[in-house]
């Protein structure tokens, strides 16, 4: 399902999460990094008015949809995609590296976040190894030699995939950056995902994730951060439907 026109259109190359793990298993198992990123609405507003980021998309290996207006977007379109928020896929993916005895990094949020996912993610999956951590400083940016040095420490760590939960457009440019300076490591977007785990931010709860209010939730919690971004969601979503009504 392809999303948005010219330069900064997204294609979602991955529909379903049976597809998704059996892609991330044959690349564990074949030594092959990867970017995975998860598309949602507030991608798509920032795609045309940042180039950087519109490159760094088009360098991710695996999307997926992030957002039921996404999902719905592609049954408009008659091309259904499944909903895989990036914060869904983090437990499950821990579960494929334990099993396949791959260690982790995490890279981004803060210190205390970062560790307190990782004491979390270990309790609950048996064997799970979290091989380095690390908090960028404020300002941090993805394309300088500072971002160039984490990504060789992600590497020496021993690493076989890195969350990366820097929030958009920081964490998918800097995973489209370590695909060729640590070329074996999976990186993969989660934005607050991390932060979820840790409990320094609540999630939505979830009746509100299943009635499609997860967005209410959030604007909820941090209005002046959150309606300006949604009101720009809101306002690309009819040019979008008629995109991809055009694509029955």
């Amino acid at each position: 399902m392809k999303y948005g026109t010219g330069d900064a259109a997204v294609v979602v190359n991955v529909a379903t999460q049976a597809a998704l793990f059996q892609a991330l298993r044959e690349r564990f198992l074949k030594r092959e990094g990867f970017a995975l990123a998860t598309l949602n609405l507030d991608h798509l507003t920032k795609l045309p008015r940042d180039p950087d980021f519109a490159a760094a998309y088009g360098a991710q290996d695996l999307i997926v949809a992030d957002g039921r207006p996404v999902v719905w977007l592609s049954h408009l379109a008659k091309r259904p995609v499944e909903l895989m928020p990036g914060s869904d896929l983090i437990l499950p993916i821990c579960e494929l590296a334990a099993e396949l005895s791959l260690p982790l990094a995490f890279f981004g949020s803060d210190e205390p976040s970062l560790r307190g996912a990782a004491q979390a993610l270990q309790t609950r999956v048996p064997g799970l190894e979290i091989c380095h951590i690390a908090a960028p400083p404020m300002g941090f940016d993805p394309q300088s030699d500072a971002a160039d040095a984490a990504l060789r420490d992600i590497a020496q760590s021993g690493a076989r995939l890195c969350f990366l939960a820097l929030g958009a457009p920081k964490q998918e440019i800097l995973a489209a950056r370590g695909r060729s300076i640590a070329s074996e490591i999976g990186f993969a977007s989660i934005g607050a995902g991390l932060d979820f785990l840790a409990g320094r931010q609540r999630r939505a709860p979830r009746w509100m994730r299943v009635l499609a209010l997860e967005w209410l939730w959030r604007a909820m919690q941090s209005p002046a951060r959150m309606v300006p971004r949604y009101a720009r969601c809101f306002a690309i979503l009819p040019g979008l439907a008629l995109e991809a009504w055009r694509t029955r």
